[in-house]
């Protein structure tokens, strides 16, 4: 049997749920921007879920489905665009030789 006690501890224990949920969510911060920057100078700051490909002089970079990456570079070595894709807060993606940085930031 079910008694009336048993359905408070429920009905707090659902409500206890329903504020840590709330305040994890509020706590989590801003969505995530994509920052893509040259010679220190920002050139792009864009949400990291909204799909889009920006066309630089020397690379173009993609952001979809909340990841970012580097598809194509005209610079001999190719490490930025065999950089894994990125979508955590502080994580790089840099090419040394056109000096531009795409830098995911809460």
């Amino acid at each position: 049997m079910i008694k009336k006690n048993d359905i408070i501890i429920c009905v707090i224990v659902a409500i206890f749920c329903i504020f840590s949920a709330a305040l994890i969510f509020s706590l989590r911060g801003t969505p995530a921007k994509v920052i893509i920057s040259q010679d220190n100078t920002i050139l792009h700051k864009v949400s990291l879920y909204e799909n889009r490909e920006i066309k630089l002089p020397h690379n173009t970079v993609v952001i979809e489905n909340g990841v970012v990456f580097i598809s194509e570079a005209d610079c001999k070595n190719q490490i930025c665009v065999n950089t894994p894709k990125i979508s955590k807060d502080g994580e790089q993606i840099i090419c040394l030789p056109n000096r531009v940085i795409v830098e995911v930031s809460e």
